[in-house]
């Protein structure tokens, strides 16, 4: 646990907040030195978890295709889900492909559409 008191809490945050806006701004009370520095175990990657994010040039691609950032995100969380829940993907993949990689793919080449309400 980071802090030991909840009323520490607030200025512990607002010295983070100042350390990154102002990276430039040095005060003893911000010195980082072995004294001030708080080691944490690192998990392990889940299995079966890509090791990179999302690549925004399929990002740019897909919001080309579906406008609405909104309806974008809805899309591609819901395949990404369906995709961890044991779908299979509609496009050849890699490995380092992740799930929302997969969907942003499957949405710019097609795959994936939305369906407009009947009568509309």
């Amino acid at each position: 646990m980071l802090f030991t008191s909840p009323a520490l809490a607030p200025i512990a945050y607002l010295s983070l907040i100042r350390l990154f806006f102002y990276p430039n701004h040095t005060s003893p009370k911000l010195a980082m030195d072995d004294s001030n520095i708080i080691p944490f175990d690192q998990s392990e990657p889940k299995p079966g978890a890509p090791s990179t994010s999302m690549k925004s040039s399929l990002v740019v691609k897909a919001s080309e295709i579906i406008k609405d950032p909104q309806i974008l995100v809805n899309v591609v969380s819901k395949r990404v889900a369906q995709l961890n829940q044991g779908r299979s993907p509609l496009i050849d993949t890699l490995p380092s492909m992740g799930t929302a990689d997969i969907a942003l793919t499957e949405i710019i080449e097609g795959k994936v559409v939305i369906a407009k309400p009947e009568g509309k």
